[in-house]
This record gives C-alpha cells, structure tokens and sequence, in this order.
C-alpha cells in the first residue's frame, strides 16, 4: 500500500484515498462519479466524487491573459471546457465513468429550492444573461459543455443563487415600484442547514434556524422548517458590509451621486459590488490582512472591519425578529468565519439570542456534490427549469 501526500491547499491535486489500484479503475467500479464544477473569476475549481468520497480535488488557474481576450464570461465556455476536459484525461480519468456533472447555480430566474437538469431554457437565460451577469452563470454552461463528452452523465446545478422561499411580507419595501429580492448563497446556506440538522438528529424541515454566510458577498438567512422565509439581497442590493459588496448603503445620496454627472452606470454598480466594501476602503478584499492592521493598531481598520461585525449582528437580529424569537440555533459559515478574531465580534452580540454554532470554511464543492449524489440516488427529485 501507498499513500499520496496531502498538500496543504487546493491549487493542486488533493486525494483522500489511499490508493491500491489507478483511479481510472476506481472510477470504472462505480456507477456514481460525480464531477464538480466551480467557476470563479481567475479559476475553475473542479471536484470528483465517488458516492459520497472525495478522489481529487483541483484549482485550475486562468491567467488574466488568458481570460482578457475574452468580451463576455460566456465567451469563456469553450476555453474553461478544454481546461477541464484536458485535466481529466491527462490523470486518465475515462469520461464515460461519470453519471453526473454538477455545476454552480447562476442568475436565473426565481427558483425553489432544489437539483434542475440543464436545458436549452437554462442554458438560453444564462448565455444571454437575462436575468444578470454573473461568474457563477459559467456553472451551468460549463456543465452542459462538458456533459457534452460524456455520454453517461446528466448535466445539473443544485440551489442557484436566486433561490426563492420568501414570504410575501418579505418582498414589500417601501415603494411599489420597488420589491425586495432573494439573491443570497442559497448552496452554502441550505447544505449548512442540513448538515447541522443531521447532527442533532432532527430534519431539517423541522428546525428553525438564522445562517449567515460570510463570504466576498454576506448573506444572512431565516429558515422557517425547511424555507428561507426571508434574507437580505446580497448581490447587489442590501446587507452588511462584506469584501467586495457594500451592502446596504443610504438611499438618497447613492440616488444624487448616480445624477452627479461623475460616475457612468457601470462604475455606480462596481461600487455596489465588485469594488465595494472592504476592497474600496483598503483596496484589498483581504480579510486576513485588514484584520492584521486592525490587530497592529491601525485605527481605520480596527473601526471598518469591526463595522462588518456589527452589521453581520444586526441582521442576525432582524432575522431573530422575523423569527418572532424562537430560533432553535445560529449557524455561522464561510471563509471569513475562520477567523476566531472575526467571528467573537459577532458572537459577543447575539449569543444570547440562541445557540451560536460555526462551521469554518466554505466549501462549495461537498454541497455541489452531496446535492447531485442525492439526485442521482432519487433521494431528491431532478427538477425541469421552465
């Protein structure tokens, strides 16, 4: 028996098994491969799994040369395709091994909650970006590209970003011509939710929970047995202060500068997210050094990102209220949620609202991948977007 050494990050190969034979042939033994994808702005993250193991795990790395050529994201479908086709088959991995390629839900229209296969509606809505423009849109293209060369597997995405539980007292603001949206990391939220339900034995659809994901982008969500009855926009419209997003923002003066004659519409929105946040007060959207600065004594960092903390509290507690109170535990996640520093901000204002459980990292990869194993198995049903 041999073992691979695990690296100490996923910019490479990551195997979990000890291996005694190839995995081409460990792939060959199983009818439940499922491939991965995870498009993200200067990578593609892939992912495969044997029923509910991880075998490889991989950053594929795109340089800005190589994606600059490129006008739009969909541009970059056939490019990103190769990449991943070529990645497989330089580690003998046999395309007709997988029964599934699970890709990121993108800016599509309002869904529930679930597994859809990806047809040419999808796939239409996502080329021309009809609903927004988005480096998660790639998920459910590339899907269906490299579905493409395999003749045994279904091409889905599981929990798009605009999945939509809301409530309908929820979707009121304060004008008709305006009604509030839900856009918020519904993969991370609902697999935290289901992992957490699992642990204290209970389903899920039983439980009633706040999740907030803090990530580029944070999302802080009310589910009420099984539905998230209510959450703020965090793509481009409401929150907390977050990396790349400025959340919630006052109305009035964001109206004058956009009529200042200073700005165009495209620089206006980076401003909301892209550019906002974190990164357009320190030019950085890292937390891990912004949070070095606050602990060194630099004054404005120690502020700002202690105004996210503060913020992330406040909707935990408007979540609290739409929950009138009788929340059976808060679930912190993402990648920011590794920091201790960070999160005993929040926690020293919300832990006695109820039980406060965190659950470092984010990984899309299991969600992506655990959601199209239970497809796969008919635990949950594939569902037609129309």
């Amino acid at each position: 028996m041999h073992s691979v050494n695990l690296p100490k990050n996923d910019e490479v190969c990551r195997w979990q098994l000890f291996l005694l034979t190839p995995i081409n042939t460990i792939i060959m033994q199983t009818s439940l491969t499922i491939l991965v994808v995870n498009p993200r702005h200067d990578f593609t993250k892939i992912g495969i799994y044997d029923n509910t193991k991880l075998l490889y795990l991989k950053r594929i790395m795109h340089s800005a040369g190589e994606l600059d050529k490129f006008e739009r994201l969909s541009d970059q479908v056939s490019f990103r395709t190769n990449c991943i086709i070529d990645e497989l088959r330089q580690n003998d991995m046999p395309l007709d091994g997988f029964a599934a390629v699970v890709g990121r839900g993108g800016l599509i229209k309002p869904l529930g909650s679930g597994v859809y296969e990806v047809n040419d509606k999808m796939l239409n809505d996502l080329y021309n970006s009809h609903y927004s423009e988005d480096v998660v849109n790639l998920g459910g293209m590339l899907a269906h590209a490299v579905q493409k060369e395999m003749p045994n597997a279904k091409a889905v995405i599981a929990d798009p970003v605009v999945v939509d539980e809301l409530e309908d007292i929820a979707r009121v603001s304060g004008h008709p011509a305006f009604e509030r949206k839900s856009v918020f990391h519904a993969l991370m939220q609902k697999w935290i939710a289901r992992k957490f339900a699992r642990s204290q034995i209970k389903p899920y659809e039983e439980l009633r929970l706040i999740v907030v994901h803090l990530g580029s982008g944070i999302t802080v969500g009310a589910h009420h047995n099984g539905r998230v009855i209510d959450v703020n926009q965090g793509h481009d419209g409401e929150g907390p202060i977050a990396p790349l997003r400025s959340g919630t923002l006052p109305a009035g003066d964001l109206v004058r500068l956009c009529y200042s004659g200073k700005y165009s519409r495209e620089e206006v929105l980076k401003m909301l997210t892209g550019e906002g946040g974190l990164f357009a007060w320190f030019g950085t959207m890292s937390t891990i050094e912004i949070e070095q600065m606050a602990m060194s004594g630099n004054k404005q960092a120690k502020l700002v990102y202690g105004a996210m903390a503060y913020q992330v509290a406040k909707y935990v507690g408007s979540m609290y209220a739409v929950l009138e109170g009788n929340v059976d535990a808060i679930l912190i996640s993402g990648g920011i949620a590794n920091s201790k520093y960070f999160t005993d901000m929040i926690m020293k204002r919300i832990r006695s609202m109820a039980p406060v459980h965190v659950f470092p990292g984010s990984d899309e990869i299991e969600a992506l991948g655990m959601n199209g194993l239970m497809a796969l198995k008919g635990e949950i049903e594939i569902k037609e977007y129309k």
